[in-house]
């Protein structure tokens, strides 16, 4: 089952066409279009239940995120079609990842040799209360930057990298509170960690990307491990620029400071906050919480790559 997204950011019927074509000749091809939030889920749920081989997932991040939340439904098993990812987002995060082209045309070609071969790679997820992330959750500012650009991705804006960065800005300097941490950081064993401002759940790395560039606050990540994740302490300008730069240098080592918090390879993590917090997992707006608990989830799907 071919599970196309036709409103993804880069999408086009005739991309999509090609992507069927090319795929036509080796598999017994269903192609089924998502027709509303939540619809890429219940197509991937009834392909397990149908006993598909396969599920192809042709968008962004986010239908990739129901697809897989659709073949999990009933939890993780050797016996559930394997996904391939075919990224045609804006981001594209999950894909790159795992090693394929940010763009379908390559990937296509890196998923059709791997089916050829029977290629596929067993790949841990993040779960957030009841639902699967394949590589970031955020509460705090982050989402709040989510919520605002799916609201103006609604009134008819561009998604793209500028767009991003100005939402951010504007949330940073005229939405968010920047004086009153709400969210405490719980771990199994470990003291709690008060007076957080917001934070990044991580299953792999890199946290983002702006413009092709890697936006790394955790590089130590990935998806043979547990949980990372990052936090601060200070939303004044100084330390978030520090954090900022941090993320963006290319050495591999987490971002550090007075203000940082960073786990390392957690099984399981709760945020809990003092008022309700605005909510993301992999780049989607999920509302509101006051609590979330994480858990890593081994060796959780198959990947076709």
């Amino acid at each position: 089952m071919l599970i196309a997204n036709p409103k993804a950011t880069s999408t086009s019927r005739r991309v999509r066409d090609l992507l069927v074509r090319a795929f036509s000749g080796d598999l017994d091809l269903e192609l089924a279009e998502t027709a509303h939030r939540g619809h890429a889920t219940e197509l991937a749920r009834r392909a397990a239940e149908d006993k598909y081989d396969v599920v192809l997932a042709l968008g962004g991040d986010g239908t990739v995120n129901e697809a897989i939340n659709g073949l999990l439904a009933g939890g993780p098993a050797p016996t559930l079609p394997a996904l391939a990812v075919l990224p045609i987002g804006s981001t594209n995060v999950f894909a790159r990842a795992l090693g394929l082209p940010g763009e379908p045309i390559g990937a296509t070609r890196l998923v059709l040799d791997a089916l050829r071969a029977g290629r596929h790679r067993w790949v841990g997820l993040g779960l957030a209360d009841d639902r699967y992330f394949t590589f970031c959750a955020g509460v705090g500012l982050d989402a709040e930057v989510i919520r605002e650009v799916e609201e103006r991705r609604d009134a008819g804006a561009r998604s793209n990298p500028l767009l991003y960065v100005r939402t951010a800005l504007h949330r940073f300097f005229a939405g968010t509170d920047r004086r009153s941490p709400a969210l405490t950081v719980e771990r199994p064993g470990h003291p709690p960690i008060e007076g957080v401002f917001l934070s990044f759940v991580l299953n792999t790395a890199p946290w983002t990307y702006i413009a092709g560039h890697p936006v790394n606050p955790s590089p130590r990540a990935h998806f043979g491990a547990g949980l990372d994740l990052f936090g601060i302490r200070s939303l004044g300008v100084a330390p978030v620029l520090a954090a900022v730069a941090g993320m963006l240098l290319p050495n591999g080592r987490p971002v550090t400071g007075p203000h940082v918090v960073n786990v390392h390879d957690a099984s399981e993590i709760t945020l809990r906050a003092d008022r309700p917090m605005a909510f993301q997992l992999d780049g989607d707006y999920l509302g509101e919480r006051r609590q979330v608990t994480f858990r890593s989830v081994p060796r959780a799907i198959r990947i076709v790559i």
